[in-house]
């Protein structure tokens, strides 16, 4: 009988501390019907919790569609009766051929608790973290949508006693025909992030903006969000591989290529979408995906290393590619090189036509920093 779900995990354990778990859930039979799919891969996620990640919960889910406005009730409907975690749906289709994908983000050792506004916290010694998924709202343009979006997450995190530019680690904008409606999110997050003091002479924020559409139409930027109460000054580092990237402002937009967070016993990373970019923020390689791809993993790797990790400490990989003819040949690359990593293959064209294809990734090293507390 064939498998129906292919599951790849990332493990990191802490004996006595605080663990962590990363997973891809794919389907693996594409002749099943969406409902066959659904089922079968909360199925396997359900015998996960129950087995290998018995006693960890959910900090983060993340299902990607290939038709949202026909799949996300039902999806939704069976979520939402036991709501766990922060829970992000975004149409972006796997490009195996199947209608959901799953990116989960575990841990043990931790509480957890629901809060106002979707917002969910996870909470171990002296650190809150805050994750919010599906934020949305139906404003005229992407402009005014962004511009609310964000107005609503600073009044949140006030709630928490946190502030955007302190707190806010990362963030995630999906975009509804990016091609048209990416520009007015930028603007507007420019505009809001100016009034937050975060600018070309402080910091900004690392972030993925890339398409991707909810089930209703209207509905033109998702965002979810992910921050940290508790840090001390000296935690939070911003990644910027001059050699290889450009600051984001220097074309306009407002996003750090890269964050990482100093605890007392690991090192967390988290990689902003990044692609065939170089120093002078051009486009490389226009029109040939395999140099691209090389080229976005030379910039990955330049940024890790500034982070003093390799591609070894990365927990997961997501890659978006604007051309679904371009699927195979990036997955045999991806394939060949990573070959043990969970990873997921999304159609969601990039923000800027000319790249082909776009990837992010999270990374945790073990560090030992008596400055600091424990995660």
């Amino acid at each position: 009988m064939q498998k129906k779900i292919s599951t790849q995990l990332f493990c990191y354990e802490v004996p006595n501390g605080v663990s962590e778990y990363h997973g891809i859930l794919r389907v693996t039979d594409v002749k099943l019907t969406y409902k066959e799919q659904v089922d079968a891969l909360l199925a396997a996620y359900n015998g996960l919790m129950e087995d290998k990640l018995k006693g960890a919960v959910a900090v983060c889910k993340r299902f990607f569609l290939s038709d949202a406005a026909n799949q996300a009730d039902y999806l939704l409907a069976l979520q939402t009766e036991n709501s766990d975690c922060a829970l992000s749906v975004v149409e972006q289709a796997p490009l195996d051929g199947t209608k959901i994908a799953l990116w989960v983000y575990w841990q043990k050792g931790v509480q957890t608790r629901a809060l106002s506004h979707g917002m969910f916290e996870v909470s171990h010694g002296g650190y809150r973290h805050l994750w919010s998924a599906l934020n949305c709202n139906r404003a005229t343009n992407s402009e005014y949508q962004t511009r609310l979006l964000l107005n609503d997450y600073v009044m949140q995190l006030a709630e928490q006693g946190c502030r955007l530019a302190d707190h806010c680690i990362r963030t995630w904008f999906f975009v509804q025909n990016v091609d048209v409606n990416y520009a007015g999110m930028v603007k507007a997050r420019n505009e809001v992030f100016v009034t937050q003091g975060l600018t070309d002479k402080t910091h900004f924020i690392a972030s993925t903006g890339i398409a991707g559409r909810h089930a209703d139409p209207k509905v033109l930027v998702l965002m979810d969000t992910y921050a940290v109460d508790g840090l001390q000054e000296g935690q939070i580092h911003y990644l910027y591989a001059p050699s290889h990237l450009n600051p984001t402002y220097e074309y306009g937009v407002s996003f750090e290529r890269g964050t990482y967070v100093d605890y007392g016993d690991r090192r967390q990373v988290f990689i902003s979408g990044t692609a065939s970019i170089n120093n002078k923020g051009e486009v490389m390689f226009p029109g040939d995906v395999r140099k691209q791809t090389e080229r976005m993993w030379e910039n990955v790797e330049t940024l890790l290393k500034e982070a003093d990790c390799t591609y070894e400490h990365v927990a997961h990989l997501i890659v978006y590619l604007r051309d679904i003819a371009d699927y195979t040949v990036v997955k045999e690359m991806f394939d060949t090189r990573f070959p043990d990593k969970p990873k997921v293959f999304l159609l969601a064209p990039v923000c800027r036509p000319g790249w082909l294809v776009e990837m992010e990734c999270m990374a945790v090293k073990t560090i030992c920093d008596k400055r600091y507390a424990a995660y």
